[in-house]
């Protein structure tokens, strides 16, 4: 059996957690870790050597790290086509747009819950909910056609995104004049995978 190693607050580790429940993928086991940039644990160490979540673990082959390389592996494994070849470099641009908000999104946690707070820098703090702001804009303003199509890799992760931004930062109004997407991450919010994923609170 593979095991999937990853935190369930972690945007990255749900999305792949959402892929496997959209394509029924049950017989994969979730590990969980508790781990930080200054202190890796153990076992995501001997995964990954980079030690970042999620890892895929299997028993025929190498682990699989880094959340694209998992979704990309799990979605051909199961035949499920949310990378549909007709337009595979739109859903791959997105999903990487979406792992953008998620990764900026982390490192302001990162930068609250890890640096002492005489070491806090704000100017890096805005930098990186600009990098947020201007994704979400594109999103709102260019991908609303391609959110509303047939289920992709794109739209999980721009589901898991939002939901993240919801998760650790309620105190930005990521929806605030980006109507389409408001109402289009209501839709998405209200998916078995998405509801079965939620964060703990």
């Amino acid at each position: 059996m593979m095991t999937l190693l990853g935190a369930l607050a972690s945007p990255f580790v749900r999305k792949v957690r959402v892929l496997l429940m959209e394509t029924g993928q049950d017989d994969i086991a979730m590990q969980e870790v508790a781990t930080t940039p200054v202190a890796t644990a153990p076992e995501v160490a001997a995964a990954n050597p980079v030690g970042k979540i999620p890892a895929l673990i299997r028993d025929d082959g190498p682990t699989l790290y880094d959340s694209r390389v998992i979704c990309r592996f799990l979605d051909a494994r199961a035949r499920a086509g949310f990378y549909p070849e007709a337009r595979l470099w739109d859903t791959l641009t997105l999903e990487a747009t979406a792992e953008g908000i998620m990764e900026a999104a982390v490192l302001m946690v990162y930068e609250a819950r890890v640096r002492p707070e005489e070491m806090r820098y704000q100017p890096w703090l805005d930098a990186q909910w600009a990098k947020v702001t201007r994704a979400l804009d594109a999103l709102d303003a260019r991908w609303m056609s391609h959110l509303h199509g047939p289920l992709d890799m794109g739209q999980i992760a721009v589901g898991c995104a939002l939901g993240y931004l919801d998760f650790r930062h309620p105190d930005k109004d990521w929806r605030a004049g980006r109507d389409a997407l408001t109402a289009w991450s209501a839709r998405f919010a209200e998916r078995d995978a998405m509801r079965a994923t939620m964060p703990p609170a």
